[in-house]
């Protein structure tokens, strides 16, 4: 069964900057590497309600569920937790409430507001291209990776 992961880009339009976390020591994938916020869906929960929930529970942001914009959607054929498959939808909110904050840290090493012209390079590979085709202004697009 294919795994429903969603993820959030907060755009900080009138500071120039998004944003990110790191994944900590413990992670199950990408230790020390940056990342969007993203987590996967809960049975019967609709993507928009995942992506505002993970928000939430990692950084502290909150969005209004129904304002999320689809940017990316990334369907790959493997995962650590998904042997059979993740698709992953990737969503952009560039209103907010709340202070951005580590409430996960077991899992991740740092969150932090980042330039969007200094987005590290040790970043996880499908979302850093989401990210910065997003920041491009690239129309939202699908990206298949694994597949043969």
């Amino acid at each position: 069964m294919t795994l429903l992961v969603a993820a959030v880009i907060v755009h900080d339009k009138a500071e120039g900057r998004v944003l990110l976390l790191q994944r900590g020591e413990y992670a199950k994938f990408g230790r020390g590497m940056w990342d969007l916020p993203v987590g996967k869906n809960e049975p019967g929960e609709p993507v928009t309600e995942t992506a505002a929930r993970e928000l939430y529970e990692e950084t502290g942001i909150v969005v209004e569920a129904k304002s999320l914009k689809v940017v990316h959607v990334i369907h790959a054929a493997h995962g650590v937790e998904a042997p059979s498959g993740f698709l992953t939808v990737v969503f952009a909110a560039d209103e907010w409430t709340g202070e951005a904050e580590n409430r996960e840290p077991l899992k991740h090493a740092q969150v932090r507001w980042v330039q969007v012209d200094a987005v590290p390079e040790e970043f996880v590979r499908g979302n850093r291209l989401a990210l910065q085709q997003y920041l491009d202004g690239v129309e939202p697009q699908l990206r298949l990776y694994g597949w043969a």
